[in-house]
């Protein structure tokens, strides 16, 4: 048996805001240590042994670990770490590449530092930490343009001593904060943003370099993922911070790679448009020159041409160009539309409403059935309400020229039941059972468009 100890930087401990050592044991399939001990850390191994011997071994220093195999459980690993003069056990998940958790670390060394970091200060700072987000400079970063200005002037002045090499590495950084602040700022004001409720999209993070949270303005530390980031906004905040951020993420363009696929709250409040540019242009230009066309709709547009379209999309925006110059044929700009709705990851009837809505069309009294519908249609978020009722809108007036093209409300219901409405669950079963009542639901909602929006 091996008999030294690894001690991570000395008996010297940081900061961190995770404390979980050990991951979900179904999650991952512990790493055959036997055959590979390279992958613990040569001396750091010390085979099958006891809490008491592995306490034993390490009472001399805090700080110290060792990793054991378990007597009861052969092929389970567990880390023991010395901290605040008592022995701390956690088992070890590994899954063939990284030491696994709610983080992921390429070494034990790593992840015991992370580690002491952790529970350095939960045990130092417990109480700070739990104020960290009463007082948030979140809620108190000064909306007002006198601020902003004010703000303006300091970094014009923090830069200009900059360049002149009278600012220090933490000056720097605090630029950056202020810069990050003042962003937020400038785009809470922004009233050309369309007021829709939306909330961050936040994934953790590894930032390099000393970061802080722009929501109580508090240090993030840890050596990785010491926080979370909105991928739609660039918003920077603790993990613990992020349940307290109110829903009222802004997209950046920038961050906006696609116009298809994405959410369609991100995609309106990016493009300061209530609803997605696709629906807006693509309905423009079939009411004027399609509405009469035979089976709009139903009669389906070459499919490389729909994706030409898409691409466009994509790639222009709305500088895309859908007139009949380009695109002749009108069930091309049809088939891309539905194409759009088809391909958002929650459909405009969304998966929380799905079943209030198909409950609804079950009712036999028609004044009863019609007002589930709006009640299921109140419970919308409002992009999506916004793009259901300008497209229903739009079917009804299809419906208006159905001499001509041949689309009454039932036929526009099979078309676009299943596009704007898909059940939570992907069962094929329940799909088709329910094809019938989402048929069902378009029709109402296209029949009584002027009552129910």
């Amino acid at each position: 048996m091996q008999r030294s100890i690894s001690r991570p930087y000395g008996n010297h401990t940081y900061i961190s805001c995770n404390k979980k050592l050990q991951g979900p044991e179904e999650s991952y399939r512990h790493a055959k240590w036997r055959t590979d001990q390279s992958t613990m850390e040569g001396s750091t191994f010390h085979g099958i042994i006891s809490r008491e011997q592995a306490d034993a071994l390490l009472c001399t220093a805090e700080g110290s670990y060792l990793i054991r195999e378990s007597q009861r459980q052969p092929g389970c690993y567990t880390l023991a770490l010395r901290f605040g003069l008592q022995t701390l056990n956690y088992r070890l998940f590994y899954d063939g590449k990284h030491f696994v958790g709610e983080k992921r670390f390429e070494s034990i060394h790593d992840l015991v530092t992370d580690g002491l970091i952790t529970l350095y200060i939960e045990n130092k700072a417990a109480e700070y930490i739990a104020k960290m987000t009463t007082n948030p400079i979140y809620e108190h970063v000064g909306y007002t343009s006198l601020l902003k200005e004010k703000v303006t002037r300091r970094l014009s002045r923090t830069k200009s001593e900059s360049k002149r090499g009278h600012v220090s590495n933490g000056g720097s950084s605090s630029v950056e904060k202020i810069t990050s602040l003042v962003r937020r700022a400038a785009l809470t004001q922004n009233d050309n943003h369309c007021n829709y409720e939306k909330a961050h999209n936040f994934k953790v993070h590894t930032f390099r370099g000393p970061h802080w949270c722009e929501y109580c303005a508090n240090f993030m530390w840890g050596l990785i993922a010491q926080g979370v980031r909105c991928s739609d906004c660039g918003l920077n905040v603790h993990k613990q911070c992020s349940k307290y951020v109110p829903n009222d993420c802004q997209p950046d363009l920038k961050r906006i790679k696609k116009v298809y696929s994405c959410d369609l709250t991100t995609l309106v409040k990016a493009h300061n448009t209530p609803r997605p540019m696709v629906v807006e242009m693509c309905i423009q230009e079939i009411e004027s020159r399609g509405l009469k066309s035979e089976g709009l709709y139903r009669v389906s547009g070459f499919t490389e041409h729909i994706e030409d379209v898409k691409m466009a999309f994509d790639r222009d925006g709305d500088k895309t160009d859908l007139s009949s110059t380009t695109y002749p044929d009108i069930n091309i700009i049809a088939g891309a539309l539905k194409l759009y709705f088809r391909d958002l990851p929650i459909p405009v009837i969304t998966y929380d409403t799905y079943s209030k809505f198909i409950e609804a069309t079950k009712i036999a009294s028609p004044d009863e059935r019609l007002e589930a519908i709006h009640e299921a249609l109140m419970l919308l978020p409002p992009a999506h309400f916004e793009t259901l009722r300008y497209l229903m809108i739009h079917l009804k007036k299809v419906t208006q020229n159905e001499k001509e093209n041949l689309m009454g409300a039932e036929n526009l219901g099979i078309v676009f039941g299943p596009t704007l409405m898909r059940p939570p669950e992907e069962n094929a079963m329940t799909s088709l059972n329910d094809m019938r009542h989402q048929k069902q639901v378009v029709q109402i909602l296209i029949q009584n468009e002027d009552v129910l929006f």
